[in-house]
């Protein structure tokens, strides 16, 4: 009496039509890239597991080409291939189910194989087919005994090598997926060279030690020289002038991992030299290092030129507005030697024009940059009022001005100091101001007190004359602020409230 099995077993991928024509199989097949598999550790131990569990000496993990069939992993021979003629595989491999030969010697198919008439003495073989998704047929997981056996494999044993051979397509499949991940990688690394190669700037690539690796076709278009690798082969391109500074603060971005950024002249393969500006910056690791560098030039030559231009053209502008100073001034004093009563008026007119002219070489000078602050502008229009023994102090923070907002400034504290030098406390021996700046208010406006301290008594007439009214028209009028001034026990004193905006715009 036999029982009949009814054991559900594993599906087994069947191949198909589409894809067992040779040029389709073997495409398929050279996608995995199997030569890269030989004695794989994980088909070995499944060839060996294979073998133990079908109770087999011998046991292979068999891809089949157009010519051979590669043995990957084996187990009780160390026979690497053979020819395909020979190969029992190709026959399993074009199977729904596993291929089981009990006795060779019987099989028409396989009667006058050299395994089988030859030392090797094949006589009982079983493969399960090893298929692709797709379902192109590639080999079989198969084990194999030198002595027939009729009773061919348990149902345990056909459903394990089953198993077994999916096992060996997730092996091969996860070595197609690494293939066409490292494909699409080269192939998008091949696009971005190409965008970047079009681009019109410079782009390089470093190491996290500086070692250059990689420079787009513009570096060799511009330069007309072979890609550097060194910080040294730039030397030959990077103008004379500009070398020393751009290379010390390069190497300090290096050290500190900061990005870098200077415009430098770079020689271009006609001879001539164009300002480019330069600019890096570094790629951290997980641990925070410096892993990489990446870099661009963008030529601004012509932008770097128009700015050349306007600041001649604003140097010359100034040169001229300072030569207006001095006519004035030359003027009035002419004007005011016909005119004995108007003498002091002139010189008060001088003087103001004078405080103007410092502030316009402060916020426009005309050999360097001599400051772009508040305080700055304030220890300038009072110098000539400070004699070293802390006559003037001036205190707190600093706040940015404007070249717009430089002029009623120093009409404001230009009437201030002159007041005080005259009536207040810069008029008395020991006589002081101080002045002190505060641009942190929340409300958006900048404070500035205004200290006379050690003058003669000053009295409260009720009357404003022209400085004061000069001075409210040049804070509220023209700044948008407000001030308030007080004659106290000690001196004058006066608060001015102007807004960072007006300071500022």
């Amino acid at each position: 009496m036999t029982r009949e099995d009814t054991t559900e077993r594993p599906p087994v991928a069947a191949s198909t039509a589409e894809f067992c024509g040779e040029d389709e199989r073997v495409q398929v097949l050279a996608a995995y890239g199997a030569e890269a598999l030989d004695d794989d550790p994980e088909l070995t131990a499944i060839a060996r597991f294979a073998a133990q569990l079908c109770d087999t000496p011998i046991a292979f993990v068999s891809l089949v080409d157009r010519e051979n069939q590669r043995f990957l992993a084996r187990e009780g021979a160390e026979l690497l291939g053979t020819p395909r003629s020979m190969s029992f595989c190709a026959h399993a491999m074009l199977n729904g189910e596993t291929m089981v030969v009990t006795d060779a010697t019987a099989d028409s198919r396989f009667v006058d194989n050299e395994l089988v008439t030859g030392d090797a003495h094949v006589r009982f073989y079983a493969g399960a087919p090893l298929v692709s998704p797709e379902g192109a047929p590639l080999g079989a997981l198969c084990v194999i005994d030198r002595e027939p056996r009729e009773e061919g494999l348990t149902p345990l044993q056909l459903d394990g090598l089953k198993v077994l051979a999916q096992t060996v397509m997730r092996r091969l499949a996860g070595r197609r997926n690494e293939l066409a991940a490292g494909q699409e990688a080269n192939e998008s690394a091949r696009r971005l060279r190409e965008i970047a190669d079009m681009l019109p700037g410079i782009i390089w690539s470093a190491d996290g030690d500086g070692k250059f690796e990689y420079f787009n076709q513009r570096w060799n278009e511009m330069t007309g020289l072979d890609r550097p690798k060194e910080v040294g082969d730039w030397r030959p391109v990077v103008h004379e002038d500009d070398a020393d500074g751009v290379f010390a603060s390069w190497q300090k971005s290096l050290t500190g991992g900061e990005p870098f950024e200077s415009e430098i002249r770079l020689k271009q393969s006609d001879g001539n030299w164009r300002w480019m500006l330069s600019r890096a910056l570094p790629f951290h690791d997980t641990d925070g290092n410096v892993a990489r560098w990446y870099g661009t030039l963008v030529d601004v030559d012509d932008s770097h030129r128009e700015s050349e231009g306007r600041d001649l053209l604003a140097r010359e502008l100034s040169h001229r507005i300072k030569n207006i100073f001095a006519v004035v001034a030359g003027l009035v004093s002419m004007r005011a030697r016909k005119h004995e009563g108007a003498k002091e008026f002139a010189e008060e007119l001088n003087s103001a024009i004078r405080a103007l002219g410092r502030a316009h070489d402060f916020v426009r000078p005309m050999e360097g940059l001599k400051g772009e602050g508040l305080r700055g502008l304030l220890i300038e229009l009072m110098a000539p009022y400070a004699d070293g023994n802390g006559r003037v102090e001036i205190t707190g923070d600093d706040c940015r001005i404007a070249p717009a907002a430089a002029t009623p400034l120093a009409l404001v504290f230009h009437e201030l100091a002159t007041n005080s030098a005259k009536y207040g406390g810069l008029s008395a021996e020991g006589g002081s101001v101080a002045i002190a700046i505060d641009c942190g208010n929340d409300d958006g406006t900048a404070d500035v007190k205004w200290r006379e301290r050690g003058g003669p008594a000053v009295v409260e007439t009720g009357e404003e004359g022209f400085g004061t009214r000069l001075v409210k028209m040049s804070i509220e009028g023209q700044l948008g602020g407000k001030m308030e001034r007080r004659f106290a026990a000690g001196g004058m004193e006066v608060d001015l409230e102007i807004p960072l905006a007006s300071i500022r715009a």
